[in-house]
């Protein structure tokens, strides 16, 4: 019998993969990646609302459960956000700066308790 820990290990690792598939489907096809994911372009600002505040939310919850490694990790992800961000509004010619910003400051709390981490072993 399976127990609830690897059970909720399970469910993560399949809802990674289907927020995988969504991001590839937006990639190779933006048009069906929004029509998959029932998003509608007008909605964009709402949408990014809510993004913004789920992603201060992770900070929070990271920041509070005070593991290092996990901060790190989430910070690289944000970091991977903002240079992205930064990349795709660079590549049509619009002001892409305020994105790299992030990317950096994000590269550098990643970094930062990576390093923490590495010479401490400990949480906060």
């Amino acid at each position: 019998m399976m127990d609830l820990a690897t059970f909720t290990l399970i469910l993560s690792g399949l809802g990674a993969v289907l927020t995988g598939f969504f991001g590839f489907a937006f990639l190779l096809n933006p048009e069906k990646g929004m029509a998959i994911v029932t998003h509608r372009a007008e909605q964009l600002p709402n949408v990014m609302t809510d993004r913004y505040f789920a992603l201060s939310a992770l900070a929070v919850g990271a920041t509070l459960y005070g593991d290092l490694t996990v901060i790190s990790f989430l910070f690289a992800v944000f970091a991977f956000l903002g240079f992205a961000d930064a990349f795709i509004y660079l590549k049509r010619g619009f002001p892409y700066v305020t994105h790299l910003a992030a990317g950096i400051a994000a590269t550098l709390v990643a970094l930062i308790a990576c390093y923490a981490h590495s010479t401490t072993g400990v949480s906060v």
